[in-house]
This record gives C-alpha cells, sequence and structure tokens, in this order.
C-alpha cells in the first residue's frame, strides 16, 4: 500500500537537516527548486501475538463482600491463565474498580441502594495463537464474566519495517525523478530524509483460521496485521 503527499517548492536558498540527530551539525544548501514528499509502505505479516482482556465482575451488600468475592473469582482465573502456560510476565492487571449500585424507584422517585460491584480486569499476551480460542474457554469456565476484544501483533516487526522502509525510500525516490523530470530537470539530489513508524495495525479482510474450529472452543480468525514506514524526503531538482 502506497500513499503520497507532494508539495512542491521553489528554492534558491534552502537550509534544510540532513537528519534529526544532526540537526545542528550538518546543513545543505539548495540552489534550486525542490520537491518534498512523504510515502507510506505497509507489510502484512501474519501475527504470532494475541493479546487478550478478561475480567470479574461481583456485586454483594457490602464493599468488603464484594472485594472478597472477587478477589477469590479472579484467583482462579489467574491460576487457569497459568495454567494455560502463559508466563507470569505476560500477565498484567489493567483495571480495577468499586462502585456502589442503585436502582430508581419509580414511585418514590428515589435512589435505592442495592449494594456495591467490583470489577477487575486483566491484560494477557498469548504468545501460542493456535490456541486462543481454547484459552478464552478455559477463563470464562474459571469464572471470568466478560471478555474484552482481541488485539493481534508480530513480536518481531522488524524485517517488515525493513522492507516497508526499502519500499517507501524507492518509491518516493522514483516520484521526486519523476516530478524533476517533468519539470525539465535531468537529476535530483537529497536534501533531506526522516521516517515515521507506525504501530502494528490488523487487517481485517485478509484472514485465515487461527485453529480448527470445533465444538468445543470458540473459533477465532486473527487475520494480518500491517508494519507500515511513512519516508518524509526532500530532494532538489539540478540539470
Amino acid at each position: 500500500m502506497t500513499r503520497f503527499a507532494l508539495p512542491i517548492a521553489a528554492a534558491t536558498a534552502l537550509a534544510l537537516p540532513l537528519s534529526a540527530t544532526h540537526a545542528a551539525d550538518v546543513q545543505l544548501q539548495a540552489s534550486g527548486p525542490v520537491i518534498e514528499l512523504s510515502v507510506t509502505e505497509s507489510v502484512a505479516s501474519d501475527p504470532d501475538i494475541a493479546n487478550l482482556s478478561a475480567g470479574v465482575t461481583t456485586q454483594a451488600p457490602t464493599a468488603v463482600q464484594a472485594m472478597q468475592q472477587n478477589a477469590a473469582q479472579m484467583a482462579r482465573v489467574i491460576a487457569e491463565i497459568e495454567a494455560q502456560g502463559v508466563a507470569r510476565d505476560d500477565i498484567q492487571t489493567s483495571g480495577i474498580s468499586l462502585n456502589a449500585q442503585y436502582d430508581y424507584d419509580q414511585q418514590t422517585r428515589s435512589q435505592v441502594f442495592r449494594g456495591y460491584q467490583v470489577s477487575n480486569r486483566v491484560s494477557v499476551t498469548l504468545r501460542d495463537i493456535d490456541r486462543t480460542g481454547e484459552v478464552l474457554d478455559a477463563l470464562v469456565a474459571a469464572g471470568a464474566t466478560d471478555l474484552g476484544g482481541i488485539s493481534w501483533s508480530v513480536d518481531d516487526p522488524t524485517a517488515a519495517r525493513e522492507q516497508a522502509r526499502a519500499a517507501a525510500f524507492e518509491a518516493a525516490r522514483e516520484q521526486a525523478m519523476t516530478y524533476a523530470e517533468m519539470s525539465g530537470y535531468s537529476d535530483i539530489r537529497l536534501l533531506q530524509v526522516s521516517e515515521n513508524v507506525q504501530a502494528n495495525r490488523p487487517m481485517p479482510m485478509v484472514q485465515r483460521m487461527a485453529m480448527d474450529a470445533t465444538e468445543e472452543s470458540t473459533p477465532v480468525r486473527p487475520g494480518q496485521v500491517e508494519s507500515s514506514v511513512t519516508v518524509s524526503v526532500t530532494y532538489e531538482m539540478s540539470r
């Protein structure tokens, strides 16, 4: 996937930094018109990590009872997560809340206290994504009362990003050369280059089965994720 943004400016004396790191040390002067391009390239990869979210919600007449019941139920859920082979470092509490609960009495037009509610959630990094459906079912069986959305990622996106970076830089150079030739110039000189790396993004329209769907397991489709790099360049057009 390629996206372009193109402002073209004429400059007789333009000082541009070679890189953000050496902006104070190196400056290049442009005596001819310059071309500024931003090109985004994306490379799709099969994910190897599933990020899950599971929670336990309990209610009781008192805050202490609600907390105690929730702690006991959540302990069983966490124990099941570990029993599924998830490392302790891949389990993280993401939120705990305690709230008083009320009903509205239409006859008296007043709030009626009905107890306390406690919610406790954990985020789980699952590195065996073929077992995602099986793990979700196990968490519910262990006492999880709600499941959050699943996100997919690649543990090491370096290779995909390098591929996207090279493609974006080459596309930017080709586009700059095209505009130079259209403007009557024969060559270009690189003045500045920078990049912006986007986080892995899911591609819901390109999907594969994470596991064999059975009656016992929830079917889950991880699809693919995109690693994207945006390269911004500035070229001087020359004769």
